[in-house]
């Protein structure tokens, strides 16, 4: 695929036309992940109210927070649109737990990584297998290395192009959005959680902090990605 004309084929288009261009030059292959948090609320909008070949799922990793659930819940009777549950394989998942405990993912990286292989990595790549366009909620300003991403990129790792619409937004334009269009959300976001992911894993933010400090917080700083989005 050739980003680059791509990219110009998607110049100057809105969110809405941006979309249907991709589901049209993808027919039946785009899907969009959501975790229900801030960004992914307004995108499932978007692609929900105007009715948008989009298939969306979600990784149920098994650890969310309940708030978390009760979006989704919200989610799927406010928009009677299905949301497919991609759930970690048990064989990897029992044997992890039996060998180590369910909280092993405090004792060292590798063992944090291996977490997030099987309760989100492996999953996903069963949600992304055989489609060709994967919509994402990413923004530039979420974390330092997504400020080397684009908004339209290739991913070597799952091989498929991914396409963040609302890359350039701010944080005050979801908000806005979100406000404007009484879209549910998860309201740990009004209790300093900007980031949302497994219960255990994440915790407020203190003001100062950075937007993904809360996320894995006893790690180094620069080991805060899980691998879903890791720079390419």
């Amino acid at each position: 695929m050739d980003l680059t004309r791509l990219k110009a084929e998607l110049k100057g288009k809105d969110i809405l036309s941006s979309l249907d261009f991709l589901t049209e030059r993808f027919n039946g292959k785009v899907v969009f992940s959501t975790s229900f948090g801030w960004e992914d609320q307004v995108l499932t909008h978007i692609i929900f109210k105007n009715n948008l070949p989009i298939n969306v799922f979600t990784l149920e990793t098994g650890r969310l927070f309940p708030e978390t659930y009760y979006v989704w819940n919200r989610t799927l009777e406010i928009y009677n649109k299905p949301i497919h549950a991609y759930y970690p394989n048990g064989e990897l998942l029992e044997g992890m737990v039996s060998k180590k405990g369910p909280s092993s993912f405090y004792e060292s990286v590798e063992n944090r990584k291996e977490c997030c292989y099987i309760r989100k990595i492996e999953p996903l790549k069963r949600a992304l297998e055989g489609n060709l366009c994967w919509i994402t909620g990413i923004r530039a300003e979420q974390s330092a290395n997504r400020h080397d991403m684009d908004n339209l990129e290739w991913d070597e790792g799952n091989q498929i192009i991914k396409y963040h619409p609302i890359f350039d937004w701010s944080l005050s334009d979801v908000k806005s959005f979100i406000k404007e269009h009484h879209i549910v959300y998860n309201t740990l976001h009004d209790k300093g959680f900007p980031s949302i992911g497994c219960a255990p894993c994440t915790r407020a933010v203190r003001e100062g902090e950075d937007f993904r400090a809360g996320r894995w917080w006893w790690e180094d700083q620069s080991k805060k990605e899980c691998g879903l989005h890791a720079a390419q």
